[in-house]
């Protein structure tokens, strides 16, 4: 190959381009447009991703959904339950719901109580605990429990170590992500001691478990699911602020973007998402028995509001449908058995409506 420089081959516009430059797009019509008129466009003419999704999201109800973690999977679940459809672009936190208008916004489950609080959007999904944290717990609604991310948030300190309970922990060091809770748990618990010191409260972003081992803490203030972490760094509890889950929630204020034809939306989302949850909670049970024995096999089987009673074509027989909670499947069945009752069938429901 040859070592000799290349030389420069003269445009017409000026600009010189050797044998491995890039090639230089021809001008196109949008660059003889006015800048104004290019705002929201890319070097290339298309509109950008970001501008199309905003003119996209009007007359759309927005719904914020947690972007990470277990609340998330356990979100995504419900939505594919209620026949919420979406397609999410990748790195893109805004998708548009094909079967509604709905567009769902993935933000942290920190950060959706103030966004539905301060009106930013209509619906959300997140924990009470963070709720609580937030301090706009008096601009949200709580429309429905969800049942999952259950967990406590506790006060722990070391299995061994010299404080034992709240009021030996006044005054101490409190490791904690949760500083507004626990800020105002141990003010209301320093004034009741009277020891004339005030709880240090230190904010830690994770590992808060970790605090008392490496000398920083005398106690935490953390979310407890098992407790399986928790015994593993040697701390027990030694009190309860909360207890939370996940739960549907809104302003108090009405959402501006909830016109009269987006607001059935939420009573819908709301019936949806209750069915899903009821059909994972409950079975669906059926069995026939002789009228006599009825009223012992009913109070096995009370149903969620009543038990449906139907005679049978053979004299002194009925046939009893109830919901039945799955947990208790088994053990329904074999009393059943043990009351008269035979044929008895259990069926798994897919979804319900159960009135909320």
């Amino acid at each position: 190959m040859s070592s000799e420089p290349q030389t420069p081959v003269p445009q017409p516009n000026g600009t010189d381009l050797t044998p491995s430059s890039s090639l230089i797009l021809p001008p196109t019509s949008e660059h003889s447009q006015p800048a104004s008129s290019r705002t929201n466009k890319s070097s290339f003419g298309a509109e950008s991703t970001m501008s199309l999704l905003v003119e996209s999201l009007k007359d759309r109800m927005l719904f914020a959904v947690p972007k990470k973690g277990r609340l998330m999977e356990k979100t995504l679940e419900l939505l594919a339950g209620a026949d919420v459809k979406y397609n999410r672009a990748h790195r893109l936190d805004v998708a548009l719901v094909q079967n509604h208008p709905i567009a769902l916004v993935f933000l942290p489950a920190a950060d959706i109580p103030r966004f539905v609080a301060l009106g930013s959007v209509a619906l959300g999904i997140t924990g009470q605990d963070v709720i609580a944290e937030s301090t706009h717990a008096e601009q949200i609604t709580e429309l429905l429990p969800l049942g999952y991310g259950k967990c406590s948030l506790q006060v722990q300190v070391p299995v061994s170590g010299p404080y034992q309970s709240v009021e030996e922990l006044s005054g101490a060091r409190v490791a904690t992500s949760f500083e507004v809770l626990a800020g105002e748990f141990f003010s209301k618990v320093d004034e009741k001691a009277g020891k004339g010191k005030k709880t240090r409260v230190e904010y830690v972003g994770g590992s808060v478990e970790a605090a008392c081992a490496l000398g920083m803490a005398d106690g935490i203030v953390d979310l407890v699911e098992s407790g399986d972490t928790m015994r593993a760094a040697g701390l027990h509890a030694i009190h309860t602020l909360l207890t939370s889950e996940a739960v549907l929630i809104t302003s108090r204020a009405p959402h501006p973007s909830l016109t009269p034809a987006l607001a059935p939306l939420v009573p819908m989302l709301k019936s949806r998402f209750a069915g899903v949850l009821a059909a994972k909670r409950y079975v669906y049970a059926s069995y026939n028995i002789r009228r006599e024995q009825l009223p012992s096999a009913l109070k096995i089987t009370p149903g969620r509001r009543a038990p449906t009673v139907s005679p049978l074509e053979e004299d002194g027989w009925v046939a009893v449908s109830a919901m039945v909670e799955r947990k208790a499947m088994a053990k329904t069945m074999d009393e059943l058995e043990r009351a008269g009752a035979e044929d008895v069938l259990i069926f798994a429901m897919d979804n319900c409506r159960v009135g909320v």
